[in-house]
């Protein structure tokens, strides 16, 4: 009789560790494909960055990125007393974006769009803060005036590139 119980509890758990598998993998899966329509759909932004350092030993060629706005925001969201939220910009002829105010729900202007923030401690966060590339492309990245984002209705951001002062995308997929 004990070797039945013991065979029921490891089918038990078998059974549950497939039901987990399924579901981190299903939600995984669902980021995604959300990940994916942003990139697909999403309105074409340019944040301007302010100079960080460049490179990550540890994590190999990559560049930290810091865009300027967020000492803007930071000091919008400590007035409102945020952490997380929404921040409306403006995009300008080339697709810059400035910064116009905390989202509170009012109704967007022309070229207004939302675009989402979270705030740790001192340091804000509008999208991805690191931009990793092949080795040895440090001089061509390092040209880098502006990050490209994708952005969805809801403000949720994909960092899909770099651009340089005169808006060029940078790097190998710079001619598609």
């Amino acid at each position: 009789m004990p070797e039945r119980s013991f065979e029921l509890t490891h089918r038990a758990r078998l059974i549950v560790i497939g039901i987990m598998t399924v579901a981190i993998l299903a939600v995984i899966n669902s980021q995604i494909v959300q990940k994916e329509a942003i990139i697909r759909d999403g309105t074409t932004i340019l944040l301007g960055l302010a100079p960080v350092d460049p490179r990550s030993l540890i994590q190999g060629d990559y560049m930290a990125l810091r865009y300027a706005m967020t000492d803007g925001v930071a000091r919008l969201a400590e007035t409102a007393g945020l952490d997380d939220g929404r921040i409306i910009v403006r995009l300008d002829q080339d697709g810059v974006a400035e910064l116009v105010a905390i989202d509170e729900g009012q109704q967007l202007g022309a070229n207004q769009h939302l675009l989402r923030f979270r705030k740790r401690g001192d340091s804000v966060r509008l999208a991805s803060d690191a931009y990793f590339f092949e080795e040895r492309q440090l001089a061509v990245y390092d040209r880098a005036r502006f990050g490209e984002l994708r952005v969805a209705d809801d403000g949720e951001a994909v960092l899909t590139g770099l651009r340089d002062q005169q808006r060029e995308r940078l790097g190998p997929t710079a001619n598609d």
